[in-house]
């Protein structure tokens, strides 16, 4: 049996304590929402139960299990509290993210204590000026989720050259301190709430450079923490890791409204008939159940594939991860039109303050505005490499 996989003794843990999460995190949902950030309970929670260290290297207490254990443990929060699945996803992931660094920026976010979190905004808005053994950064970044709980930010950038001032080809991730950032509390949304997405502000900030990760290293999956961090884990690609923290808190909270269906369903009336009696409703409820299965395995699915390369020695093939890209971007807009159609079905009542279906939907609407979700860019590349195109996209 793999030890780090989902058929291990501790993968079920996890997920069995993700699960019975449930309650409290009902329970903690209105706070979330109204205070606009996750609880501090909740994140105290996951903490305890040992979600942050899933995807953690070992050196640091951390479990190093596969991605998929650590996408089932977000499936089970989300179909609670989507809010709370979100901020879980894209920190928890940032502990596999600081792995593939080199080894110096993990001693200074971890040496002191291994459970400190970091935020992130990617878009490559920073402004940056080369110096001697690194850079300046200045900038603006929105949407940086989880960021009043964490103590570090990545942020994305482009470093100029002579001959390239804005290619992306020279994308960098990079590392900054709570001590050299500013949170803008500007998060008012309609949905997410809970997720806390803050703006962050650095106005000059020096970067070394062993606190900044090529983009290029990630898509060649030959990074500088592979030096110490040697497992399979950590030649993942770096946006299929991430781009699936995204959309499974999308994925898990159509679960929840599958259930919250299934339970007006059970005593709305239809006409003369009980909704569950009628053969509409029961078919929009199989067609759901079916759609999310379905995600679920190609999710579990790829990433067996991935580890399997990854395990092996040989490269994943690039076509392969073209589709594997547009797998996770296409999930958020199967979501939105499943959950729009148990809205509608569901009557008048779903639109009523404190409908269950109404708040889910709205959540997993707001997971489409993250550009991880923006399937047609990935759709027009993958339809090209099927086509016989070279692929376009170097963040696969």
């Amino acid at each position: 049996m793999n030890a780090y996989g989902l058929e291990s003794p501790r993968a079920q843990e996890l997920i069995a304590a993700a699960r019975a999460m449930g309650p409290v995190l009902r329970e903690r949902a209105a706070q979330c929402r109204a205070e606009r950030k996750v609880p501090e309970a909740t994140i105290a929670d996951f903490h305890q139960a040992g979600f942050f260290k899933i995807l953690q290297p070992e050196q640091w207490g951390g479990y190093a299990m596969d991605p998929q254990v650590f996408y089932c443990v977000g499936l089970e929060i989300a179909k609670h509290c989507m809010s709370s699945a979100w901020v879980l996803g894209v920190v928890a992931v940032h502990n596999w993210q600081l792995a593939v660094f080199d080894d110096q920026a993990a001693q200074d976010v971890w040496a002191d204590d291994p459970t400190v979190l970091i935020s992130s905004s990617y878009a490559p808005v920073g402004k940056v000026e080369v110096v001697d053994g690194g850079f300046r950064l200045s900038g603006q970044w929105s949407f940086s989720s989880g960021s009043e709980h964490c103590q570090w930010a990545f942020l994305g950038a482009v470093v100029p050259t002579p001959d390239a001032p804005f290619d992306m080809a020279n994308y960098r991730t990079f590392l900054v301190p709570r001590s050299d950032y500013e949170i803008v509390d500007n998060w008012d949304v309609v949905g997410l709430q809970g997720t806390g997405s803050h703006d962050v502000r650095v106005e000059g900030a020096f970067v070394p450079e062993h606190r900044t990760h090529k983009s290029m290293d990630g898509f060649l999956c030959d990074n500088p923490g592979n030096v110490v961090n040697t497992a399979p884990l950590y030649r993942l690609p770096f946006m299929q890791v991430f781009v699936r923290a995204v959309c499974t808190a999308t994925l898990g909270a159509l679960q929840g409204s599958l259930e919250a269906y299934i339970d007006v369903a059970k005593t709305r009336r239809v006409g003369p008939m009980k909704m569950s009696d009628d053969p509409f409703a029961r078919r929009l409820a199989a067609e759901v159940k079916a759609s999310i299965e379905e995600m679920k395995l190609t999710m579990v699915r790829n990433f067996d594939a991935m580890m399997d390369c990854n395990r092996a020695g040989v490269p994943i093939p690039v076509e392969d991860r073209v589709r594997y890209r547009y797998d996770s971007a296409v999930v958020a807009d199967r979501c939105v039109e499943l959950s729009g159609k148990m809205l509608k079905a569901a009557g008048s009542g779903g639109i009523r303050n404190g409908s269950e279906l109404l708040a889910r939907h709205l959540d997993i609407l707001a997971s489409q505005a993250h550009v991880a979700n923006h399937v047609t860019p990935f759709a027009v590349n993958f339809g090209g490499v099927l086509f016989g195109a070279d692929n376009a996209d170097y963040a696969i």
